[in-house]
């Protein structure tokens, strides 16, 4: 016969009705197998839980309750990091001047409502690796399906968000911290032919056939050369690097970008206050002092100096011609500046020569890597970012667009033939979208890895989302001398 007094019952009741509350708005009725676990702790007590504290052994009991703390804390933390709020460091300056390098941010789970996660077996703050050891911080199996709860709100235009690196799916893990796998098998393919293909004189059959050379050579060569490229790894969605940008396209939007000015449905957006482009200035003579890149807030990581010979065509061909009295070309930087450190610059006419925006030159290709569009950062598109519900047409031009969200987001089969597209083993022009899609953008916009080179973030990408700065740390400072930014600690994320 059970004997329990009152107050086992009321702690019993209590928690097993937080706890089907909590299984209410997460939508899993697995997690009932739990409830026999709560009846016996609080009632029964069939199960020595706290076994450990009859030991008679002292150093025993100490190391237990020291495990059965940890034990406690881990399982604690990780429904907090799951379901409440996460800590996440900026660790590049895409975001700058919004948000720097070294801010600690208070990642809101329940802006966006908490995703359950597709691998519930990990180790808790960590991503996808374990430190020092090396290996994956979490089980395969079991991997759950996307799922949703619900939350204060939806992604709307000029958040920023924390999300899953959609293209990081695949890593080559020696390149992980400098490029996507797709992008590198793409470079490393276009390698391998020592001629130059001029795209404008083939067809888009002909160019695809080109690209998909490019990517097949590529991925070959990264597989054959482990020691050089790493081991080739597939993550799942939650274990994907995480990235922070400003949301600046929603689902059904048509966006383009003109001259370097966002536009949805062809009408301007407000752009963030800190927008940046990378430049290159260009003195009169002497050097930029240190005291100056304080003032105007540029790192030492965003400090580039020109200083070899190398680059003095480049610099010609872009006007930079002031000379010294030796004739050689005086100082040139190559510097992220807002408009407002642009224009702080220029009108210093004693220090300053000349400033020039950063060519396209130096962008790189963009999304679709697989498709011949002539796009850059500054003048992109138009491309229709899917929505949820929304059928396209697929046709040569915009299938490449859409093709990973079909293949890779929403898992189908995709096959060409002779006789046109068959999806799922149906010949199909159409496609209808499972999910709805975003396009992320840096503020610091020749300085960011976004969706003009990887494409659109799908909804079970999103994290969360950052809603205050909590502790920022200058690293080019020493601790007496600056390092705490004490005036962004507890500063409310824009």
């Amino acid at each position: 016969m059970i004997q329990a007094t009152r107050k086992q019952w009321i702690k019993f009741a209590v928690v097993t009705l937080l706890y089907l509350i909590f299984l209410v708005w997460v939508r899993s009725w697995w997690g009932l197998i739990v409830v026999p676990f709560i009846f016996d702790i609080y009632i029964t007590k069939k199960v020595p839980w706290s076994f450990w504290k009859k030991m008679k052994n002292k150093t025993a009991r100490t190391v237990m309750s020291w495990v059965d703390a940890i034990v406690f804390a881990l399982v604690a933390v990780y429904f907090v990091n799951i379901y409440i709020f996460q800590n996440y460091q900026i660790p590049t300056s895409s975001l700058e001047k919004s948000l720097l390098v070294g801010d600690f941010l208070y990642v809101s789970k329940m802006s966006y409502g908490p995703r359950v996660p597709n691998t519930p077996l990990s180790m808790p703050l960590t991503q996808h690796t374990l430190p020092i050891l090396g290996t994956k911080s979490y089980l395969e199996w079991p991997q759950w399906d996307y799922k949703r709860v619900a939350g204060f709100g939806k992604v709307k235009r000029n958040d920023i968000v924390v999300f899953n690196f959609p293209a990081g799916d695949t890593v080559a893990v020696n390149f992980q911290q400098t490029t996507d796998f797709y992008s590198l098998a793409y470079s490393e393919g276009q390698q391998m032919y020592s001629n130059p293909i001029n795209m404008d004189t083939l067809t888009r059959a002909q160019q695809k056939t080109v690209y998909d050379l490019y990517y097949a050579g590529g991925r070959r060569q990264i597989l054959r050369n482990k020691k050089y490229y790493g081991e080739v790894l597939y993550r799942p969605v939650d274990r994907r690097e995480n990235y922070v940008k400003r949301c600046v396209g929603l689902p059904g939007d048509t966006l383009q970008i003109v001259d370097g000015q966002v536009m949805i449905d062809g009408k301007a957006i407000e752009n963030p206050e800190n927008l940046q482009y990378n430049y290159f200035v260009q003195t009169t003579g002497p050097y930029i002092p240190e005291e100056m890149f304080r003032e105007l807030g540029i790192s030492k990581d965003d400090q580039m100096l020109l200083q070899d010979g190398g680059w003095e065509g480049e610099l010609l061909a872009m006007g930079l011609n002031n000379r010294d009295a030796n004739r050689r070309l005086t100082p040139v930087y190559h510097l992220p500046l807002t408009e407002k450190m642009r224009t702080a610059l220029s009108g210093n006419k004693k220090l300053i020569s000349q400033i020039v925006m950063e060519p396209e030159t130096y962008a790189g290709k963009m999304y679709p890597l697989n498709l011949y569009t002539k796009w850059n950062r500054n003048n992109y598109g138009p491309i229709w970012i899917p929505e949820k519900g929304a059928t396209v047409t697929l046709t040569e031009d915009n299938l490449p667009i859409y093709e990973r969200c079909i293949v890779a987001y929403e898992k189908n089969r995709l096959e060409r033939r002779e006789d046109g597209l068959y999806i799922n083993g149906k010949k199909t022009n159409q496609y209808t979208f499972k999910m709805d899609y975003y396009w992320m953008m840096g503020d610091n916009r020749h300085n960011s890895a976004d969706s003009r080179y990887w494409g659109f973030v799908p909804e079970d990408h999103i994290v969360g989302k950052p809603i205050m700065v909590w502790l920022s740390l200058d690293k080019d400072r020493g601790w007496f001398d600056g390092r705490i930014r004490w005036n962004r600690i507890f500063k409310w994320v824009d």
